[in-house]
């Protein structure tokens, strides 16, 4: 049982289930939207599915209709996912590859620095000592 349990609460499955699921709710989403253009097709051609046309008596529909399904499919996912994905993604790697700013000086760092320059002063007789020479 540990082992399976082990095998449940692995990340990679966790994350894995989670995009699953969300990539089945999306679905729905680009289908929609494929179903609203295939529709936008059909009013400029006059038929939106083209599951009965045949050509010399061969049904070619079903397939003319998948690969228009397929087609518009593939765009959506591409031009409303992936190319906005990689505009982030870069935008992010850019902010990542920028140099960082110089750390927060503490009061810790100016003490520190303080007491060098006031031990460098006592270490030589010429500064900030007034001389007996008369």
């Amino acid at each position: 049982m540990k082992g399976f349990r082990d095998f449940l609460m692995r990340g990679n499955l966790v994350e894995l289930a989670v995009a699953v699921i969300i990539g089945t709710a999306f679905t729905a989403v680009v289908k929609a939207f494929t179903d609203m253009i295939t529709d936008l097709i059909g009013k400029v051609g006059g038929v939106p599915d083209f599951s009965k046309t045949s050509f010399y008596g061969i049904s070619v529909g079903a397939f003319v209709t998948a690969v228009l399904s397929f087609v518009l499919t593939a765009a959506v996912v591409y031009f409303l996912v992936v190319i906005p994905y990689n505009r982030v993604s870069a935008r992010l790697k850019e902010l990542e590859d920028q140099p960082k700013s110089a750390p927060a000086v503490t009061s810790e760092d100016l003490l520190t620095e303080i007491r060098d320059l006031l031990r460098q002063q006592a270490g030589s007789p010429t500064t900030g000592r007034v001389s007996d020479q008369r």
